[in-house]
């Protein structure tokens, strides 16, 4: 089997990484992929957003197989392009997508299939109207930009100042692009994060191990938010009891709201949950696998995932096939000096073959590329180190002992992944 997979972070990495394990590969090529991915499968220049571009290259080198790994090429329509020349792909279709393309749209769809949720307050396409409606909410709020914002689009709002300045500039200022010329206004919800990710072929699905993600910049829940800066995957995480409530609550309405409302959906849902007193209820959905979830889960893997995503593009998926290593998994992710916000790349990495000798270790690249015989910084998220162990204590130990062993300029990362219960007011993204 030959199989292409679509992206350039930590998610796509540890596809790579899984995927050729899996016996029967005998090729695999990334799009455009970064600088650890160059050292496991061929990188092919291209932008994941493109779909014209990515079809050529699919049209060159006849893929088995595609895995799309990031949301912008699913919501630009690249699956339905790969079906109608008969690609065998991974991944919902555009109109599926819009899940995560729109926050509305899901919010819709959420509310129509009777979907546990956060109350919206309503949708507004004109800053005067957000504005307006800011007098008859409870603080504090969540605002959330429309559309694809890169991890930035929603925002937790304590008072009426924070929250007009955020509209002011996703909505005015256009700071957000296209991405946030439409907001939403919804309740806070309290409790824990939790990342309930499934894989479907449009009739059968099977959950994968659950995870939770870090989303502020530092220690304690502190800083701004950002794309992750660390995951990590536990059983425990997810009692029987628990699971079947997600199951039968939010899971198999969900499934079947798709199916009702003709909506094609196959490949990778992600349902972001907040854990409240009441109940798990979905904080958003996102099309595709989390990062950096993805790297604790690949790291459980005990399947051939190559085999299982086939079946799943041919609409066959046999979900006894997944099967899991017992234990637990972390992932701690490096960033660069000043990641959310503005920072800078090109900075030399140096210890990742110390790190990468340590037992049960992964060193997964996300912003890294290649430069002559060395790997600079490319991103704000630049590596996540991998690890998994016996209890979630020993697969943390691995991970900060290898993070130890890594050097660049600027290099920062949390020190308490996992450490203790995220009590949260987040509200995804």
């Amino acid at each position: 089997m030959k199989v292409l997979v679509i992206g350039g972070g930590g998610r796509e990495h540890a596809l790579v990484w899984k995927l050729r394990q899996s016996a029967g590969v005998e090729k695999v090529w990334c799009a455009p992929g970064n600088g650890g991915i160059s050292g496991e499968a061929e990188c092919v220049a291209a932008d994941a957003g493109d779909v014209s571009a990515l079809v050529a290259v699919a049209e060159h080198i006849s893929p088995d197989l595609t895995v799309i790994g990031p949301e912008l090429p699913l919501v630009n329509g690249l699956t339905d392009a790969f079906r109608q020349r008969k690609y065998a792909v991974v991944g919902p279709s555009q109109q599926a997508a819009q899940l995560e393309g729109s926050k509305i749209f899901a919010k819709e769809f959420l509310q129509r299939h009777n979907i546990p949720t956060a109350a919206m307050y309503g949708s507004y396409d004109s800053p005067g109207a957000a504005y307006s409606a800011l007098c008859s909410v409870d603080w504090p709020v969540v605002i959330k930009a429309d559309g694809l914002c890169a991890g930035k689009g929603v925002f937790l709002a304590d008072d009426p100042d924070a929250a007009t300045g955020f509209i002011e500039r996703v909505m005015e200022k256009d700071e957000l692009g296209a991405g946030g010329r439409r907001i939403l206004l919804e309740e806070t919800l309290e409790g824990d994060e939790l990342s309930f990710i499934l894989l479907t072929d449009g009739e059968r699905s099977a959950s994968l191990v659950p995870t939770r993600d870090h989303k502020r910049a530092f220690d304690n829940n502190e800083g701004p938010n950002t794309g992750g800066m660390g995951a990590y995957s536990s059983d425990e995480l997810l009692p029987e009891a628990l699971r079947q409530t997600i199951q039968t609550t939010i899971v198999e309405p969900t499934l079947r709201g798709l199916a009702k409302d003709g909506l094609r959906y196959q490949g990778f849902l992600y349902v972001g949950l907040m854990l409240t007193k009441q109940g798990p209820k979905v904080l958003e959905f996102n099309c595709r696998l989390g990062d950096p979830e993805t790297q604790a889960i690949a790291a459980r893997m005990d399947f051939r995932l190559a085999e299982v995503l086939a079946d799943v593009a041919a609409e066959r998926l046999e979900p006894a096939k997944l099967k899991w290593k017992r234990g637990a998994s972390a992932c701690v992710v490096l960033a660069s000096g000043g990641y959310p916000g503005k920072f800078e790349s090109g900075k030399e990495i140096k210890g990742l073959a110390e790190a990468g000798q340590i037992p049960d270790v992964k060193v997964l690249h996300a912003g890294t590329r290649r430069k002559g015989d060395a790997i600079v910084t490319s991103g704000g998220r630049v590596l996540g180190v991998t690890a998994t162990g016996d209890s979630l204590a020993m697969a943390l130990q691995k991970s900060y002992q290898a993070a130890g062993k890594i050097h660049f300029d600027g290099m920062h990362y949390r020190k308490d992944i996992g450490r203790h219960p995220l009590q949260s007011t987040a509200a995804g993204d």
